[in-house]
């Protein structure tokens, strides 16, 4: 292995203290526990305070992850976020967050992919560290979906969470590194789960807000349909590019959309179900945050260990994909 390969040096994650529980949910909607976990496989979900923006999370998030690589902010010279959550349309989270971590010599930006922006970030970085460009990167995945979540909608409102992952991109030569990646989207099908109101099409006004179009909405049966095919399709592509087989791989961490999406990608792409690591069961759908905060929660468990194969797969609203695969 070269010693200019680059790969994960140090990883966090964080959740909010308080937790939603789906007995909490059937006080606040039409629903159940039994009609919840069968539809989606979540129990908990954990939500931000009121006076904790997104920047707040990503920032718990990424001192884990300078902290476990016993890395200085001052040091940081790419720093990416990647949310639809944002503390506000600009500046950057990624520019309030340099603020707070003190990472004043970082080059800053968002980027939104919804579900798979942290893939598509981890990509981002991973080129422009491996061609020289930067020598290190920081790519959080942060999200406060519960502050875009309708709590009337009782197909949408079970779904989502609160939470950061962050990982340190560097050269390393200790035997991690990210070995290929792959992107896609299709715009087609975008109307299938967005947020209309907000932006320059339907800027913020009291018909917006009356008509609850700041709010997640998804067809959800579609959403499914495509989410599956994205995504086994987007690894094995990867698997190619790697020139690698499924059986090689140690552990899966998908995007946790929802339970019976992780179990059909793996019936899909032929992998044991042991293999796909699984935390929408108590963290909801995280959105750019799910798989830097399986990740990270896979690691400190001991399900990832030096030396393993990691495969990284998401699909989002735009639509949009990826995967990725890491040598821890």
């Amino acid at each position: 292995m070269s010693e200019k390969a680059v790969g994960i040096i140090g990883i966090g994650s964080y959740l909010p203290e308080r937790v939603l529980t789906n007995a909490d949910l059937e006080r606040m909607v039409d629903t159940s526990d039994e009609w919840i976990v069968e539809r989606t496989g979540i129990n908990t979900r954990h939500i931000a305070a009121k006076d904790q923006p997104v920047s707040a999370l990503a920032l718990e998030a990424s001192r884990a992850a300078l902290g476990k690589a016993s890395f200085s902010p001052s040091a940081l010279e790419l720093l990416i976020v990647a949310t639809v959550t944002g503390d506000m349309p600009f500046p950057s989270t990624a520019c309030v967050l340099q603020e707070k971590l003190g990472a004043f010599n970082a080059a800053c930006f968002d980027l939104n992919a919804a579900c798979s922006g942290w893939i598509y970030g981890m990509d981002v970085a991973w080129q422009l560290v491996r061609c020289g460009r930067y020598r290190n990167a920081l790519v959080v995945g942060a999200e406060k979906l519960s502050a875009i979540t309708d709590w009337q909608d009782r197909n949408t409102c079970v779904l989502f969470g609160d939470g950061a992952g962050a990982a340190l991109l560097g050269h390393t030569s200790s035997g991690g590194e990210i070995i290929a990646s792959c992107l896609g989207a299709d715009g087609r099908w975008g109307k299938l789960l967005y947020m209309r109101g907000g932006g320059s099409l339907c800027p913020a006004s009291h018909e917006t807000v009356d008509q609850r179009l700041h709010y997640i909405k998804m067809e959800g049966k579609e959403v499914f349909k495509q989410a599956v095919t994205a995504m086994a399709g987007a690894a094995e592509a990867v698997l190619e590019k790697a020139g690698m087989r499924a059986e090689q791989i140690s552990c899966v961490i998908p995007h946790q959309a929802n339970m019976r999406i992780i179990k059909a990608v793996a019936r899909k792409l032929a992998i044991p179900f042991e293999k796909m690591c699984v935390t929408v069961d108590h963290c909801g759908n995280l959105s750019a945050a799910s798989i830097p905060v399986a990740l990270d929660e896979a690691m400190r468990g001991g399900r990832v260990r030096a030396g393993d194969y990691v495969l990284l797969v998401a699909f989002g609203g735009g639509f949009t994909w990826g995967a990725m695969i890491v040598k821890m």
